[in-house]
């Protein structure tokens, strides 16, 4: 490879933070990646326009290269879809109850604030911005370049790959299926298999050129050496940093990952509407089959239910995003995973 996105960038290491959005991925966490010699990430999905703004001056603190990450939205659900969600509220009765809690309302269509967070990345830029759920637009790629700033797409297949570097981006987050929480895959409704990451990149590579990050089941320097030798530039680390000191991570997210119960991680709708992996909890062995795909209309139903659920203790019925090497994680300073993943590069 000719080029290096990170090198570029001026990263030491061919490591990266996987954003994980909705609270691991806190100030504290970019700080000690980006110490390390990795590349931090400030998970912008959820934030409103303004915290965001807030997490890219952290980041932006620490004098090193960082990166922000973007949900694109999808259309609109149709009538279909929301019929669909109005009867998995339903199927929801018994849960609710045990909490004591309500449905969440659900919103007409929610884009996260997509165009105030970009107009925000184009005024004030950043090294580096990543996309996952969708493509964005070739305006919006050659705006934020022309801007200064890398962009790279996540893919999930070789037909992803294709688009996402027509429509301009420097270079691709290859995410395969055994990455923990939600799935960048563009087609929502598509079945989530179980193939390696490191098949999933040598067959994206047949149709690209551009530099490719590989993302799913790294859970130690074997498995980084093995996706940089199936030709990654660098490779993301999510799950393996849900335990670390400085990771934003929920308590009982973080004991239910070292938990003897959760022995096995799925690939689920039943949280959000769009296939994520978690811990195989009873929750997800309930409802998964009759959960529908409505990102992010079934993330708004479930959210007070999920809420209660952590404040109560109830660990089998809250969203435990996981990868499927969960239990390499540990309690130690994020410095200390990337100085292992980092062994003999």
């Amino acid at each position: 490879m000719s080029w290096s996105p990170l090198s570029d960038l001026g990263v030491p290491l061919p490591l990266v933070a996987a954003p994980m959005a909705g609270g691991p991925s806190s100030p504290e966490l970019v700080a000690a990646m980006n110490g390390a010699g990795a590349l931090g990430m400030v998970a912008g999905g959820y934030l409103s326009p303004d915290a965001l703004a807030e997490r890219i001056a952290a980041a932006r603190a620490t004098g090193a290269p960082f990166g922000v990450n973007l949900f694109v939205p999808g259309p609109p659900l149709d009538a279909a879809s929301r019929a669909a969600v109005d009867r998995y509220g339903s199927a929801l009765a018994a849960d609710l109850e045990a909490l004591g809690a309500e449905l969440g309302a659900v919103p007409e269509h929610d884009e996260d604030a997509y165009e105030d967070k970009l107009a925000l990345l184009l005024e004030d830029p950043v090294p580096l911005v990543t996309t996952t759920f969708a493509l964005p637009a070739a305006d919006d790629v050659s705006r934020l370049r022309r801007a200064g700033t890398q962009v790279w797409v996540t893919v999930t297949t070789p037909g992803e790959a294709r688009a996402a570097e027509e429509a301009g981006a420097n270079a691709l987050v290859v995410q395969g299926p055994r990455a923990g929480g939600h799935s960048g895959t563009w087609d929502p409704h598509r079945t989530i298999t179980e193939e390696s990451t490191a098949t999933v990149l040598r067959t994206v590579a047949l149709a690209t050129s551009l530099p490719l990050i590989a993302a799913g089941g790294v859970d130690g320097p074997e498995a980084v050496r093995e996706l940089r030798a199936a030709g990654a530039t660098a490779a993301a680390v999510g799950t393996l940093l849900l335990r670390t000191v400085e990771a934003g991570t929920s308590a009982i997210h973080r004991a239910s990952l070292a938990d003897p119960r959760f022995t096995t991680t799925r690939v689920t709708r039943a949280f959000t509407g769009r296939p994520a992996r978690a811990l195989h909890s009873r929750f997800v062995e309930d409802h998964d089959d009759e959960a529908p795909t409505a990102y992010p209309v079934v993330h708004h139903l479930t959210k007070p239910l999920r809420t209660a659920a952590a404040a109560q203790g109830d660990a089998e019925r809250v969203h435990l995003w996981a990868g499927t090497g969960f239990r390499a994680a540990r309690e130690v300073p994020a410095a200390t995973v990337i100085e292992e993943l980092a062994r003999d590069l």
